[in-house]
């Protein structure tokens, strides 16, 4: 078990890994919001803004395994650094668009895939790099306090967000975004270089990609985490693309009530995220991980139903909480019950599991079009669960 003073020393060791996620998570829930706004006000149309969470999400699909193979291959502090150098150019052109008047939907969507490829590299590059400096023995709380710092920025990003496009339009939200990716940037960069040998393997990258699905396959616990989260990106993280859609129309807010309302859910994923790094055993993180995702269907539920600024809030604070379960949870237990020369590449194809949750924006976009947002709200969390319990048999094996 962990001391106190050891797990301080842990966070001391990897206190830039975390601030750097940190700046980046800010950015992009500042941006989600900002752009979702944006997109809605101009098109009036919640395809459109699901559609712009489906394009941020799409390269983990595509790419999420891939890149898994790659982080084996080159230093993850120069992976991390190429990671954020982009997201801090694609903000820059963004903003530059931004204010000259000639900003577009389609320039968002491809700002959104390019930000999203850099996103599909935070498992297998930063905190496999946090993996690795404070070992399988305390992942579990660190990434605890990685989730929560992340959950500040989801605080932080929505309130900005709503700040800025009240007073300074779209353009304001990606000046800021610069300027916080400039300082990641800047922490990243003190980083230690990294002391191990990156993995050469014979075979192309389609050889190690392959060996990592086939050894997900061939273990009923690694398809129980990976289904769990295949089935929360399909059809539970889709609920935040309506978020804007469901607080301007039912609870008929503004820009800056909106940002307020959605930071909420920040807010229960900090507490989630403190509680878990002081009080969840490694025995528990199973259920916690299941149990967090019914949690975050519930209260999706409840938030496309409510009518009340002040339940709506309430039921942001539990959905953060479910969220944030679930989030350190699916890192925790497959960094844990992977082999370690195969953690990497498991890794990737956890994130091309995160990457499937494309299929459940387009979805919910469509159904918000065709039947109305709280009732594709309702519908995707109702096949959730059904799906939930139709996979019972291999989530079972990590409880």
């Amino acid at each position: 078990m962990s001391t106190p003073t050891g797990r301080w020393q842990a966070l001391h060791a990897i206190w830039r890994l975390l601030f750097s996620g940190f700046l980046f998570s800010t950015v992009r829930w500042l941006e989600m919001l900002a752009m979702g706004l944006f997109a809605y006000r101009v098109t009036e149309s919640a395809f459109i803004v699901a559609l712009l969470s489906m394009l941020r999400l799409l390269p983990m699909g595509l790419f999420g395994a891939l890149i898994g193979a790659l982080a084996e291959r080159f230093d993850s502090r120069l992976s991390l650094m190429l990671m954020v150098g982009t997201s801090l150019l694609t903000s820059g052109v963004l903003a530059l668009l931004a204010s000259m008047g000639w900003l577009s939907i389609w320039h968002l969507g491809v700002g959104c895939f390019i930000n999203g490829i850099c996103w599909a590299a935070d498992n297998p590059v930063r905190r496999m790099m946090i993996g690795d400096s404070v070992g399988a023995q305390r992942i579990g709380p660190a990434l605890s306090v990685d989730v929560g710092v992340n959950n500040v920025s989801r605080v932080l990003g929505p309130i900005l967000a709503g700040l800025l496009l009240a007073q300074f339009d779209i353009g304001g939200v990606f000046w800021l975004g610069l300027v916080l990716h400039s300082v990641s940037l800047w922490v990243v960069w003190g980083v230690a270089p990294d002391h191990k040998h990156p993995i050469k393997h014979p075979l192309s990258l389609l050889g190690p990609m392959r060996e990592g699905f086939a050894l997900a396959r061939q273990d009923d616990r690694l398809i129980g985490i990976l289904s769990v989260t295949a089935i929360f990106n399909v059809f539970g993280w889709p609920f935040t693309s309506m978020i804007p859609v469901l607080a301007s129309d039912a609870l008929h807010l503004g820009n800056q009530d909106v940002g307020l309302l959605a930071s909420c859910e920040g807010v229960g994923g900090f507490v989630g995220a403190l509680l878990f790094a002081s009080f969840a055993k490694p025995a528990w993180y199973g259920r916690i991980y299941v149990g967090a995702v019914v949690v975050y269907f519930t209260t999706a539920v409840g938030f496309a139903l409510a009518h009340s600024v002040t339940l709506a809030a309430l039921l942001l604070l539990l959905n953060g909480l479910g969220a944030v379960g679930f989030a350190v949870m699916q890192t925790t237990l497959m960094y844990r019950d992977s082999p370690v020369a195969q953690r990497a590449r498991l890794l990737g194809v956890l994130t091309a599991c995160i990457g499937l949750g494309p299929i459940g924006f387009f979805y919910i976009g469509v159904l918000a079009d065709v039947l109305s947002p709280p009732m594709a709200t309702l519908a995707m969390a109702v096949q959730g669960m059904v799906a939930l319990a139709l996979t019972r048999r291999y989530w079972l094996k990590f409880f």
